[in-house]
């Protein structure tokens, strides 16, 4: 029998499986096929899609303080039918993102392993917060990993948002990246702090600000630029 995926729902009711254009970390710019998951292990009180896991009921604060309904917001697929819902948007890679895709790994090597037989070269590219180590099987089916590790500003306690062992694995796959959200140059600091700890070079941190606006991103962004230029990091 197929893995289920939870997957979020669209304005529409639908699987929220898109085409855009990667707006940010190492494929900026490419085309890709996005695919959001439903639920999270962490609670990031500025989180842009808390429709994905901020349920009725629960105690997480949020900015927006709305809560949401799982049973509106989620929908569920055989692992089957959700690649069959991506290959019918073609594009030169898919992003799983969320939530918090490490959340659902058997379901999603199926996935996987389902898109790929039909398209082998199609690239996966998975979005995590950094928190949960992935296994050695989807570690083998996928392109990239573009880890996000939650600084304090998200709200979430540090010991269960940098997890020191899963980490320290992300720094062993080549495929690995850090990506941080950055509210000011002291979190750029702590981020080179966390590179340095766990062995990731400069070249495979990249820094974005924190903003939900466009106003927001340029006035934190140009902030910024200065300590991501002297630590010899990428700004996304």
């Amino acid at each position: 029998m197929s893995a289920q995926l939870k997957l979020a729902r669209n304005d529409e009711g639908e699987p929220e499986i898109f085409r855009s254009i990667q707006g940010e970390g190492p494929a900026i710019g490419r085309p890709r096929t996005f695919v959001r998951l439903s639920g999270c292990n962490l609670h990031c009180v500025w989180c842009d899609t808390a429709y994905t896991w901020n349920w009725t009921g629960t105690p997480f604060e949020h900015e927006s303080r709305k809560k949401f309904d799982p049973s509106a917001e989620m929908i569920k697929l055989s692992a089957v039918d959700a690649a069959a819902l991506i290959r019918a948007l073609p594009s030169e890679g898919v992003v799983i993102t969320g939530g918090e895709p490490l959340l659902q790994m058997d379901a999603l090597v199926e996935v996987i392993d389902a898109l790929r037989a039909h398209d082998p070269r199609r690239l996966v590219e998975i979005e995590t917060n950094g928190s949960i180590a992935p296994s050695d099987g989807l570690i083998d089916r996928i392109h990239s990993f573009v880890v996000s590790p939650k600084l304090a500003h998200s709200g979430n306690d540090a010991n269960l948002a940098l997890k020191p062992d899963v980490l320290r694995r992300y720094a062993q796959l080549p495929t690995a990246v850090l990506k941080f959200v950055a509210k000011d140059a002291g979190d750029i600091e702590t981020a080179a702090e966390i590179a340095d700890r766990y062995g990731f070079p400069a070249q495979r941190i990249y820094i974005m600000p924190e903003g939900t606006t466009s106003d927001e991103l340029r006035t934190r962004g140009s902030a910024l630029i200065d300590a991501t230029i002297a630590h010899g990091f990428n700004y996304s």
